[in-house]
């Protein structure tokens, strides 16, 4: 019944949005409390004797328009239409409407979870909370030990107002190199009154088909001089996802074949076999033909919650204002997943005597077999296929608390005194494990049709009987990744006269920041592997299940519905990854603690006076930092190679300037001008790394460089913004920004025997049968290191106005909108076989934003299209020797909401995410050309995330 209520009630919701004229005529004018809740906004258009009131989502447009306007640098902001009312459900989600902020989803919840801007990696921005450097990760990140934020930890209520600084100022903290956001929580003197704000909702996913209630409530009330605000949230989401992985691309047995591998993996078809039947192919073009790494389909179901607290004492008098600002947040993600399908990667039969599927035995033997001339896939049937099903279960948490205490001392009409001590924590874990079992020997039929989200798979064999499986693995893990960080930073502002009319505002400061990050990584598989020996082959099987343990998956219909696995229950009560990695599983070769102190000092004024008859805003400052940093992990050492305990240290210093300027052309044109120097460290991923082998399948390592040099850049910035009506702006921006000492990574080919490693890092295909490693086998390894000098350079175009000029009732409409367009840039060049150089964008080339909204009287409406262009995935920016550039596909997503304000104290609510039910996938491109785009035939990940609605209250009491 809920399902048919919700199904109902969003195309409802959506016409809505187009029949302004209908639903004003029964319209009644707002309550004049609602009106005079919100304080006047005023704007240069204004006429001085009107009074000028907006509310809601128009109310936290303009204001947010009136700080870009008295910004002297590049500057947007968001914010929140009342205290505890921010107008997106997640913060990232907010950021993507802003000129040059592309939003990273949680592949998981399909959240909002992580930002880059202007072309530049996630890791290249930096975000504050109230001016103090913070860091937070999550689900798919914890243990990647990047730099970033990840703000699907927190409830949008919690935070006020955010700023998203574009050009560099000397008062910022360095680092950002592509932008800075900092987040701001509220204080009571925001809204020196009694305010208690609450809301109840109901979340309905559409695929999952689960309904979690969310709920928030807020009071903040002053007293005099005194205020305390309190805000608790909490929210509560189960996402099912579905649809088809080939895990690492496509590869042909040709390339395969070789040494070093040419291509994402190895592969080599039985040709020899006397059952290979070719048809009317020759070998050389069925060898030459692509097949996919792994041919399955994916199924998983997410379940998260989210719950977060926001405080804030204050105590404010016309010269003193102090404040203890505290935050606490805590996200829990379960996720269970299901696998199944055919394994190609690491196949070949070099001895037919060995049982069917074993290695050495597990050649693909093309029987009946078709290629795609357009796109030159193979497909058909294949013997002696290897099937291989796994249920594989995560548990995620993070917890974040932070902690601040403000003080502002007007010691005199021109000069404020200000200090800040803060400190923050977040801890993130990650226990997950995988159980699988094969069936060997099939012979099975494969075919995309023209569906490659679900594509078909058949066999004589049944998947679904537990005796046709065996060869039974178990592989665990755990990691736990620490962000400690403190800060302390006190700051002068002095105004003072300058001649012909000119004034000043000096600000000065000195700051000290520390942070440490820790990753802690533990790999428990030998101790759950002897669980699973002790079990055996019959007892696992035994423990099997055709019912699958996640409900209300899609499959298309060619794939197989069921087959045989196991549930949850089974999985933690024999292998619960939090029991089966305890401390002695710890994995030296991938932890780490890495401690950067950074003291700082800056200085920068402002300067505004008139020149030609028009104001003029001038911002010039400089900012000193020097970094020092300390580094703990683990070598192998001596003959014997055994992990011991290693300590380096480094240091360096870096001088910023900033220049930035503000021109009223006219009374409704600015135009804006910046220049300064920003640096961004280096991931420390990849300075702590060690040397491994990332995947035991491929004959590739990676290794880490501690002496890099953090990145700089010299960024230029300059924009013409016409606010042409009250609440409207017309605006474009060129910026280039010229980076030089970038993190480039490096590839060369070494023998195994010079890395150090185990033979075990690898896998059986490259043992031995005594299990030994060829020392000269040839390995690819990849090392960073500072080089070169880069340019990257895009515009930006923005749009907003409401449409008050409208006669009723369609003056309550209004529109925003966005556009950036990055010129090619990537750290690598991308060049073919035959030679020729590609352009390729690692972020996307372009990415916009359109809103249009409507509010009049009680009513309220909002429809928002986000689409970014597709982009270079991150394990692909060289050419691997098969011609197959990996892309990000180019994705958007349409999301709604309609409310109705029966009250100040009580608004109806209803929201839908996701309307256009995006397929989010990645594809390989041809970059010969002569096999297609790939777009949609060769995908590597193609999945469907379904829609999400949400009906609830909320108001003000």
């Amino acid at each position: 019944m809920k399902k048919k209520i919700l199904e109902t009630m969003v195309p409802l919701a959506l016409a809505a949005m187009y029949a302004p004229a209908a639903l004003a005529q029964d319209a009644q004018p707002a309550p004049t409390t609602a009106a005079a809740s919100e304080p006047p906004l005023p704007s240069p258009n204004d006429d001085p004797g009107t009074t000028v009131v907006v509310t809601g989502f128009r109310s936290s447009l303009q204001k947010a328009l009136n700080l870009k306007q008295q910004a002297i640098g590049v500057r947007d902001s968001i914010v929140a239409e009342d205290i505890g009312k921010f107008p997106e459900a997640n913060v990232a989600e907010s950021l993507q409407r802003v000129p040059g902020v592309i939003l990273n989803r949680d592949e998981s919840s399909g959240e909002g979870q992580r930002i880059s801007i202007r072309g530049l990696p996630t890791e290249y921005s930096v975000t504050t909370l109230n001016g103090a450097p913070v860091n937070t990760t999550s689900t798919a990140t914890i243990g990647s030990a990047a730099r970033g934020f990840n703000y699907d930890v927190f409830a949008s209520e919690l935070f006020g107002r955010v700023d998203f600084y574009k050009s560099p100022l000397a008062e910022l903290t360095e680092g950002g190199l592509g932008g800075i956001v900092d987040l701001q929580t509220p204080r009571p003197f925001d809204n020196p009154k009694r305010t208690i704000r609450y809301g109840i909702t109901d979340t309905y996913n559409t695929t999952s088909k689960h309904n979690d209630p969310n709920g928030f409530a807020l009071y903040s009330n002053t007293w005099d001089q005194l205020g305390f605000l309190i805000g608790v949230s909490h929210s509560g989401s189960i996402n099912t996802r579905s649809g088809f992985e080939a895990t690492g691309g496509y590869n042909s047995s040709f390339n395969g074949s070789q040494n070093p591998v040419k291509g994402n993996f190895a592969l080599a078809l039985d040709f020899n076999s006397p059952l290979a039947n070719l048809g009317g192919y020759t070998r050389d073009q069925v060898a030459k033909a692509f097949l996919p790494r792994i041919y399955r389909f994916y199924g998983s179901q997410n379940e998260r919650t989210r719950d977060g607290l926001v405080s804030s004492v204050q105590w404010k008098t016309p010269t003193l204002n102090v404040s203890l600002d505290t935050m606490y947040s805590k996200l829990e993600n379960t996720r269970a997943e299901q696998l199944f399908g055919i394994l190609i990667r690491s196949t070949a039969t070099t001895n037919r005597n060995l049982p069917a599927g074993a290695t050495g035995n597990n050649g693909l033997i093309p029987l009946n077999v078709s290629i795609d001339p357009s796109t030159n896939l193979l497909t058909g049937t294949f013997g002696n296929t290897t099937y291989n099903g796994g249920a594989a279960y995560t548990e995620d948490e993070t917890k974040f608390g932070y902690g601040a205490l403000n003080a502002s001392w007007k010691a005199s009409p021109k000069l404020t005194l200000s200090s800040q001590v803060s400190l923050n924590q977040s801890t993130a874990t990650s226990a997950t494990g995988q159980l699988s079992g094969y069936i060997y020997g099939a012979t099975s039929t494969i075919d995309y049709g023209s569906d490659h989200v679900y594509p078909s798979i058949s066999s004589p064999t049944s998947y679904t009987d537990p005796n046709n499986w065996s060869g039974f693995t178990i592989g665990t893990g755990w990691t736990k990744e620490t962000d400690k960080g403190k800060q302390a930073r006190a700051t002068a502002d002095l105004d003072y006269d300058l001649p012909a009319g000119w004034t000043g505002h000096l600000k000065t400061g000195l700051s000290y920041v520390a942070t440490i990050k820790g990753v802690n990584k533990r790999n428990g598989t030998a101790l759950a592997t002897a669980k699973l020996n002790s079990i055996g082959a019959a007892g696992l099987r035994s423990a099997m299940t055709s019912q699958l343990p996640i409900d209300h998956l899609d499959f298309g219909a060619g794939w197989p519905h069921s087959w045989a696995t196991w549930n949850s229950s089974y999985f933690y009560s024999q292998f619960d990854p939090n029991a089966y990695n305890p401390e002695s599983t710890f994995t030296p070769s991938q932890s780490f603690a890495a401690e950067e102190d950074v003291k700082t000092a800056f200085v920068q004024s402002d300067f505004k006076g008139e020149v030609l008859g028009r104001e003029l805003r001038l911002n010039a400052g400089v900012r000193y930092s020097r970094t020092e940093t300390k580094i703990d992990n683990f070598k192998q050492q001596g003959t014997s190679l055994i992990y011991s305990p290693n300590h380096e240290d480094g240091e360096y210093s870096n001088v910023l300037p900033a220049v930035s300027a503000a021109f009223d052309v006219a009374d409704d044109l600015i135009w804006r001008a910046s220049w300064g120097k920003t640096i961004t460290r280096a991931s420390l991923s990849i300075i702590a790394a060690q040397t491994v082998i990332p995947n035991q399948f491929d004959n590739s390592a990676t290794s880490g460089n501690p002496g890099l040099r953090p990145q700089q850049s010299k960024n230029l910035d300059t924009s013409l913004e016409w606010y042409f009506k009250p609440g409207s702006m017309l605006s474009a921006a060129v910026f280039q920004k010229k980076l030089t000492d970038a993190t480039v990574a490096n590839t060369r080919i070494v023998p195994f025997s010079s890395l150090g490693l185990p033979d075990t890092a690898l896998g059986p295909l490259f043992q031995d049968a005594n299990g030994h490693v060829d020392p000269n086998l040839a390995m690819t390894l990849r090392t960073y290191t500072n080089a070169g000098e880069q340019t990257l350079k895009g515009y930006e175009l923005a749009y907003q106005q409401a449409f008050s000029f409208l006669p009723a009732p369609w003056n309550g409409l209004g529109a925003l909108a966005s556009y950036t367009h990055i010129n090619p840039f990537n750290s690598v060049p991308w060049v073919t076989n035959a030679g020729k150089v590609i352009n390729v964008n690692s972020v996307p080339k372009y990415a916009y934003s359109t809103t249009v909204y409507y509010e009049q009287g009680p009513w309220a409406m909002r429809m928002s299209w986000n689409y970014k262009d597709k982009s270079l995935h991150q394990d692909s920016p060289r050419n691997l020797g098969d011609d197959l550039i990996r892309w990000h596909a180019g994705r958007g997503y349409l999301d709604a909401n309609i409310s109705y304000k029966i009250s100040d104290k009580l608004e109806l609510r209803l929201d839908a995410l996701n309307l256009s039910n995006t397929l989010a996938y990645d594809y390989f491109e041809d970059a010969s050309g002569q096999y297609g785009s790939g777009k949609k035939t060769r995908m590597d990940y193609a999945k469907y995330d379904g829609r999400t609605i949400k009906i609830g209250i909320r108001g003000k009491l």
